[in-house]
């Protein structure tokens, strides 16, 4: 930084109290300050006071007696969990019925067209369309009750809350169709729901949809209503094969035209049904109901009621999947408080002019994300001082964090991190990352650069979406926080992998309101997951820390063992190996008469080439691809990476082969949650296995 820039800053008003005590030091002791010695005095001599935790920081979470083991969040007076933390918000109705008393029919939902400002429908003009295609529905013939299932196929967008909205109204449950689901698992979902009526966005779904008809995929649908404009050819296309297609405005209309009382439902009736994934065979539809969503929802309030708990002057970016539990719970207690919710263009590529235009308050986001903006920050960092000066103000405001300190307004933001914080408009003052682990090095050093809160949570869609939150003061990474006010959290013996729960490591159990009530449908699938006293059993490995806090720290289900017998959990390792400057994404794989791992590594396009030519190896992408020593460079630094993090030697790889295409949704070989669809990685990539187990010698 230039001297005549930090005499810039020295000039501004904020910063009269540091002038005046430089003034009063002896001329002597001024002389020899450096530009950082000075910086350094001001960042001690301005430090702020750090949050007061709303619990002991050493101890989170404690054990219930009498429960195996189990332990509850310490934010709590008794053993018993936290089921509603407003005594008159119990179903998702309510809770949006308290969003237009408290936002004083202020603006609710936001959407934006291009290179336009974000237009808003208030609180009430919301209410007033979901009562209308509520009543419409019924005008259809649809019950009001918790056994009729309404189809939404569509990506985020205003209409789709106006949709849930109007179907909670009147007792409705919603069924999600995500966008990239897949071709296979839609009509699966449609025939498995008994959906006869499904909401999509665009006339390109209901063309997808109608070929499920004519090729009897989906005999029961029967109505298709269409947000956005269409053509009469898939009106005619529509009557031929016994489908009414409507638009979204004509069924508004005709619920206008016969409005009903709603009839709300009550807090134990199912809300949602949200289909899993899943990285192996077909989607499992959890059974969610009002209480599951408003108990998780209460306990998130309940945490950081006395920091940051959304307020109608708040605003959400929303973003990720509508379809998912993670995004449904952060936009419930956002519309429980009044707050407005932008949705995105619908293109991830314009997802940064919308913050810019919309400046989010609150953001929820996936470590996917989080990683492309920690490698995006450092990438530019291209100079050895440029490097210096981001890791030396990083090492500054990391130290506010461990002293329990989380601010925007310090020197080094001014001077260092305005810029990445600008960037996501400016304005947010929380962020939540969960569905995948982050590096405890990036969650670190984001919570530094973007001084917000920033919260890391854990859980999974069968208990509605979270089990575990970061306390509010413990801005520490490397664990998922303590167990929320909602649930019980207890882990159980992996005897196959050497868990024991007696020395506090094993499988993460969950009990709870939050906890779903099964899988439509599917009895066999739901006793996997609730065991006969209700714990739901997620399959991930956790322990408990010294404080009380979880720490995940292995995968029960993808392990496999090797030839000479030791179990291997993919995930983990991939986990580590993707924090190697040059990689994008790893698959990891192994086989039980092999006695070594190798994986695939897609390396990433804008790092590997100043990333090669600093180890004086140049060329195009392709041709550092297929180059013998870029491949050993990338492998030995994965190693020295598995090293540092503790990886056993059978753990480490001792091959990869390098592919240039991003294992994607679109390609098949990711979930929409953007976890590896492995027996689809495994056959997609058998020829380069085949070869690299062939030619390596170990």
């Amino acid at each position: 930084m230039e001297v005549h820039e930090l005499l810039r800053y020295f000039r501004m008003p904020e910063l009269v109290d540091f002038r005046q005590y430089v003034r009063s030091l002896p001329t002597n002791t001024l002389v020899g300050f450096g530009a950082f010695a000075v910086l350094t005095t001001f960042w001690y001599a301005t430090r702020p006071k750090a949050l007061k935790p709303p619990c002991d920081l050493s101890m989170q979470s404690v054990e219930v007696a009498g429960s195996d083991g189990a332990r509850r969040s310490a934010l709590l007076d008794s053993d018993e969990p936290l089921v509603y933390f407003y005594d008159d918000v119990r179903t998702l109705y309510d809770c949006f019925q308290r969003g237009i008393q408290v936002s004083d029919n202020g603006p609710c939902l936001g959407s934006r067209k291009p290179d336009q400002p974000y237009e808003w429908l208030s609180y009430k003009e919301v209410a007033e369309l979901s009562e209308c295609v509520g009543s419409a529905l019924i005008q259809k013939g649809f019950k009001t009750s918790p056994d009729q299932f309404i189809g939404i196929f569509a990506q985020n967008r205003p209409e789709w809350v106006i949709i849930e909205q109007g179907c909670f109204a009147y007792s409705m449950v919603v069924v999600p169709l995500y966008d990239t689901l897949g071709s296979e698992a839609v009509p699966y979902i449609i025939n498995k729901a008994e959906l006869s009526l499904v909401f999509v966005d665009k006339a390109e779904k209901a063309n997808f949809l109608l070929d499920c008809v004519e090729n009897k995929l989906i005999p029961g649908l029967k109505i298709i209503v269409v947000m956005e404009s269409y053509g009469s050819d898939v009106v005619e296309r529509g009557k031929k094969c016994g489908v009414e297609i409507i638009s979204m405005k004509a069924l508004q209309n005709l619920g206008r035209a016969n409005r009903q009382k709603p009839k709300p439902p009550a807090p134990e009736d199912l809300a949602i049904i949200c289909f899993t994934s899943g990285t192996t065979g077909n989607p499992k539809g959890a059974l969610i109901t009002h209480q599951n969503i408003m108990c998780d929802c209460s306990a998130f309030v309940k945490i950081t009621e006395n920091t940051v708990t959304p307020c109608p002057d708040d605003t959400l970016i929303s973003f990720l999947p509508l379809a998912h539990m993670f995004e449904r719970v952060v936009e419930c207690v956002m519309l429980c408080h009044g707050a407005k919710i932008g949705f995105f263009q619908g293109d991830i590529r314009l997802l940064m002019d919308d913050l810019k235009v919309l400046q989010p308050t609150i953001f929820p986001v996936v470590p996917r994300l989080l990683n492309r903006m920690f490698d995006r920050i450092f990438a530019q960092a291209d100079t050895t001082l440029k490097r210096w000066l981001l890791d030396f103000a990083s090492k500054r405001k990391e130290a506010e964090l461990r002293s329990g300190i989380i601010r925007n307004n310090s020197l080094w933001d001014k001077l260092i991190f305005h810029k990445i914080q600008s960037s996501l408009g400016g304005k947010v003052r929380m962020m939540v990352t969960g569905a995948a682990p982050v590096s405890a090095t990036v969650l670190t050093f984001l919570r530094a650069a973007l001084g917000c809160q920033f919260y890391e949570g854990y859980g999974q869609t069968e208990c509605t979406a979270g089990c575990c939150l970061t306390v509010p003061g413990d801005w520490t990474a490397g664990h998922v926080g303590a167990p929320m006010p909602c649930n019980l959290i207890k882990l159980v013996d992996v005897e196959e992998m050497n868990y024991m729960a007696a020395k506090g490591e094993g499988e993460v159990c969950v009990k709870g309101p939050n906890v779903f009530k099964g899988y439509l449908k599917d009895p066999a699938k739901t006793a996997e997951a609730l065991d006969k006293d209700g714990w739901l059993h997620t399959g991930d490995v956790g322990k408990w820390l010294p404080n009380g806090t979880l720490k995940i720290i292995d995968r029960k289900k993808h392990i496999f063992k090797l030839a000479q017998g030791e179990y291997i959990a993919p995930e983990k390792i991939e986990t580590i190996y993707v924090r190697s400057e040059p990689v994008a994404q790893v698959f990891v794989h192994g086989e039980s008469l092999q006695s070594f791992l190798i994986a695939i590594v897609v390396p990433d396009v804008e790092t590997l080439c100043p990333w090669a030519k600093k180890r004086g190896l140049e060329g195009s992408l392709e041709e550092l691809c297929r180059n013998k020593d870029v491949k050993k460079a990338i492998l030995e630094d994965m190693v020295r990476l598995g090293k540092d993090s503790g990886l056993k030697p059978f753990e480490q790889i001792k091959g990869i082969a390098l592919h240039l295409e991003l294992f994607s949704v679109d390609n098949g070989l990711l979930t929409p949650t953007m976890k590896a669809k492995r027996p689809e990685l495994r056959n997609y990539f058998r020829s380069q296995i085949e070869e690299l187990y062939s030619t390596i010698k170990v």
